[in-house]
């Protein structure tokens, strides 16, 4: 092939991936409170893997331990559940929901709420077929590991929001807002 005919072709492909809406994820752009911050997830798991990983690349420090100057993420709830969404004439389940509730909130590293309590609900729905217990086990585990990345994106949205709007609110405040 010649030189200007890959070209061409390199540039059509681009324009084709803009023109369906594909971008590539850009790092996040934390508040300058979070470039030091110790993670905590209830369970630890996938979800604290996939978001130390994330912040990371995204030029935050994920530190081991907390303390003076260093910010808090806290998720103290991640949790996943099945839910069965329609049942056959034989009275047997034909398709789930697989969902994943998460809440959390950030504090910066002298303890006041900079990001007060977040909840995320997602869910996927797949069906069920009693003839392969084993393809539905797969399927399951596929949909948590999406949710999973689903939910690190969102957690992480969340967190930029925080910096385009920055509101700290006191540890007091915080304690009294959990009361809705």
């Amino acid at each position: 092939m010649s030189r200007p005919f890959r070209i061409s072709l390199l540039l059509l492909g681009s324009l084709a991936l803009g023109a369906c809406g594909f971008h590539l994820r850009r790092s996040a752009s934390l508040p300058p409170s979070m470039q030091h911050l110790h993670l905590t997830v209830n369970g630890g798991g996938k979800l604290q893997r996939s978001l130390a990983r994330t912040l990371y690349a995204s030029g935050v420090d994920v530190e081991d331990t907390s303390g003076p100057g260093i910010a808090e993420l806290d998720v103290g709830t991640a949790q996943f559940s099945t839910d069965s969404l329609s049942i056959n004439g034989s009275a047997r389940v034909t398709e789930y929901a697989v969902r994943y509730h998460v809440e959390f909130l950030v504090k910066d590293g002298s303890g006041n709420v900079i990001v007060p309590n977040q909840q995320i609900n997602m869910s996927r729905e797949y069906s069920y077929n009693a003839g392969d217990t084993v393809g539905s086990t797969a399927e399951v585990e596929e949909l948590q590991r999406s949710l999973t990345d689903d939910m690190v994106q969102a957690i992480l949205f969340r967190l930029q929001a925080a910096a385009r709007h920055p509101q700290t609110v006191s540890p007091s405040a915080a304690l009294m807002d959990h009361s809705h």
